[in-house]
C-alpha cells in the first residue's frame, strides 16, 4: 500500500500551481477541466507517485479551512536528499521559513509555510 495523494484546499488553482511549481519546485502531473469550475490539478515532487491534489474551496467552510488544515501544526512533510540546496533554492523564491535550518538527531529540519500558511518541515534524513 501507499499514500497517493494528500489534498489541500486552495484559494486558487493557477496561483496554487504557480507557488508549487516556481517556488517549491514540484512537477504538474494533471490539470483536468471537471466542469462547474472544478479542476483536477495534482502537482507532485519530482520523479514521485505520491503529491498533493490542489482543490479550490467551494464554499465557506472549505474557505475557512485554506490555511489551516491541520490547525496549525506542521501537517505536511517535504523530504530532500539535497536539503541546503532545496531550502536556498526555496528561500531565493520568497517562501517564508519560520526558523533557521537545525540539526536534530534524526536530520536537518525547518518549518516553513506554503502560500496560504499551512506549516511544513523541510527534512533531510541523517541515514
Amino acid at each position: 500500500m501507499r499514500v497517493g495523494l494528500t489534498t489541500i484546499v486552495v484559494r486558487e488553482y493557477d496561483e496554487a500551481i504557480r507557488f508549487y511549481i516556481d517556488a517549491v519546485g514540484f512537477e504538474l502531473i494533471a490539470d483536468d477541466d471537471q466542469g462547474g469550475g472544478k479542476r483536477w490539478v495534482v502537482v507532485t515532487p519530482p520523479g514521485r507517485s505520491s503529491g498533493l491534489l490542489l482543490a479550490r474551496a467551494s464554499n465557506a467552510a472549505q474557505l475557512a479551512a485554506v490555511g489551516n488544515q491541520t490547525g496549525g501544526r506542521v501537517g505536511f512533510f517535504l523530504y530532500s536528499s539535497d536539503f541546503h540546496g532545496q531550502y536556498r533554492r526555496m528561500l531565493s523564491a520568497g517562501v517564508e521559513f519560520l526558523e533557521a535550518p537545525r540539526s536534530e538527531p534524526y536530520g536537518m529540519v525547518c518549518v516553513w509555510c506554503d502560500l496560504y500558511g499551512n506549516k511544513w518541515d523541510l527534512l533531510e534524513d541523517r541515514a
